[in-house]
């Protein structure tokens, strides 16, 4: 059976010429690929998707205009062995695929489909053979239309140049260019790479005797091991004859002074560089004392709240060479006046080249922003049957009010359902009439059928709902809406453990964070808990 225009051994010569050699699935995708092309009517302007990154896309490229250069052929793979082309203004198309059923008439074929016989062992020629004879017997053809959005091209956007390397790259792929960033296939280093040798400004240093008289370069730091550190001298200071002892002391037999200026075109002193660094990443809540001391400043939040960064934009930043800024993590708690990051340049002039691409990583500033915590008025159900009726004391609702108190919360009312999903929801509908804008449940989130507080609470409205969080303990967290209400469902472990998924979602509630699914996945790194004896949460990985 032919390929198209090609007989069998013709196609074999041309797979050899192309791929090295004639592969048992080249050739059969000579057939799927003649096979969709059979469907589509004649004159149709085609383009296509593969299912798999193996000899596939040989196929495509051999017997149609499609490649992966011309961006005519997406390759999504699916690890499945199938293709589609499709028209490229309709996007509706023919799939073709093998249909494992029929291979049992075509046992050479079926057995190196499914790898059941090792390479070695397979006879090529009878594979071969077979492969001729079925054709495109074992295949299966149907109308496919393609999600436009999958098989989108992808832009080029605008064009940086690596301050890395030096060459040019698209400036989505980061603030350096990806083969910088560690992806580049090479062992060494690249003759031309300018991290290999670092550009520096050409500054004199003077013996520490003929220093008297004149002013410090920058910054200089005495070390007292296990009792202190810090800058000794500061920069511009005029050093005087009674500090050439301590200079000695502090091992300086030359130092640098500020007699020969260095050209503010083409170097930036870590001073200046950082206080224009700090402009454009502090955001609202946030202040950062200056001078800055060292080339470092650090940032404070003038309310307490809750941190919100973007991280993107600080791997970025972090990408760009010879600067760094480093924080706390994102969306947890941070306290007035206290740090919770710190950026500087790392050497004492910076190249402007590298001054101006860090600035460009901000391209949407702030870089951190303190989130205010707002005080609630928190309206407390707790659910159970035994508690309802008497049977033991409820212990829950004193452990939210505490822990919404320390936000200086407002409990507006507190009430205790059965478990009964009318009860549940009329219970949630008096919080509200209570004027609760958060409601907080206790128990009755388990996947036990007595179990009622998720029905309840959808029967009285609830709406965006995220039920479950790879956090433990908290798996079967709860959070919601009802009207004008936030819902935050607490599962019965926040009973029996002092800090849980109510400790970590309760703060971004009250700084007014919308939390996503994505959100609550996030926490799939850092949510488990080593519930420690003695507990220092905030203080610990928790969450983290």
């Amino acid at each position: 059976m032919n390929i198209g225009q090609y007989s069998f051994s013709e196609f074999m010569e041309l797979a050899r010429r192309f791929h090295g050699y004639p592969a048992p699935g080249l050739l059969i995708g000579g057939y799927m690929v003649e096979a969709a092309k059979q469907k589509l009517p004649e004159g149709t302007l085609f383009e296509a998707v593969v299912e798999t990154g193996k000899c596939l896309p040989d196929a495509v490229q051999l017997l149609t205009l499609c490649s992966t250069g011309n961006s005519w052929m997406k390759v999504i793979n699916l690890g499945r062995y199938a293709l589609s082309l499709y028209d490229k203004y309709s996007f509706e198309g023919w799939r073709v695929s093998i249909e494992l059923d029929k291979l049992e008439d075509f046992p050479e074929i079926r057995d190196w489909f499914l790898k059941r016989t090792a390479k070695q062992e397979q006879d090529t020629d009878r594979l071969f053979a077979e492969i001729e004879a079925a054709g495109d017997q074992y295949m299966s053809v149907e109308p496919v239309n393609v999600r436009q959005r999958l098989v989108k091209k992808p832009e080029m956007g605008a064009i940086a140049v690596c301050p890395a390397c030096g060459e040019a790259y698209p400036k989505k792929d980061g603030s350096i260019c990806r083969g910088c960033q560690g992806e580049a296939p090479y062992r060494h280093v690249l003759d031309h790479d300018c991290l290999a040798e670092e550009p520096a400004p050409e500054i004199a240093a003077v013996p520490v005797e003929e220093a008297v008289g004149k002013k410090a370069l920058h910054d200089m730091t005495r070390i007292v091991p296990g009792v202190s550190k810090g800058p000794e001298f500061k920069a511009g200071q005029e050093i005087s004859a009674g500090d050439l002892c301590r200079l000695q002391q502090m091992g300086r037999s030359k130092v640098y002074v500020e007699d020969a200026p260095v050209s503010s075109d083409r170097w930036i002193h870590e001073n200046d560089a950082v206080l224009a660094f700090a402009e454009k990443m502090a955001g609202p809540n946030v202040y950062y004392p200056a001078p800055p001391a060292e080339g470092k400043i650090n940032f404070h939040a003038s309310v307490t709240g809750l941190l919100s960064i973007d991280t993107a934009a600080l791997e970025n930043f972090n990408l760009v060479p010879n600067v760094m800024c480093t924080s706390r993590q994102n969306n947890i708690l941070v306290e007035k006046d206290k740090p919770f990051a710190g950026s500087r340049a790392i050497p004492l002039y910076l190249d402007r080249s590298h001054f101006e691409h860090a600035l460009e990583t901000i391209e949407k500033p702030p870089l951190f922003t303190v989130l205010p915590i707002k005080p609630a008025k928190v309206g407390i159900l707790v659910t159970g049957t035994e508690v309802y009726r008497g049977l033991i004391e409820d212990k829950f609702e004193p452990v939210i009010r505490r822990k919404v108190e320390y936000f200086n919360c407002q409990v507006v009312h507190a009430a205790v359902s059965a478990d009964d999903a009318d009860q549940i929801a009329e219970e949630a509908s008096n919080l509200l009439a209570c004027g609760a804008d958060l409601i907080i449940t206790t128990a009755g989130l388990s996947v036990d059928p007595d179990d009622q507080t998720r029905t309840g609470l959808i029967r009285a409205g609830l709406e965006d709902v995220l039920y479950g969080a790879p956090i433990l303990p908290g798996a079967m967290t709860l959070v919601g809406r009802i009207k004008q209400a936030r819902v935050l469902g607490v599962p019965a472990c926040a009973l029996f453990h002092k800090t849980t998924s109510l400790d970590l979602i309760l703060p971004r509630l009250l700084a007014g964070q919308h939390l996503t699914r994505k959100d609550m996945a996030a926490y799939a790194q850092g949510g488990f808990c080593l519930s420690c004896k003695a507990c220092t949460f905030p203080k610990c990985p928790f969450g983290k």
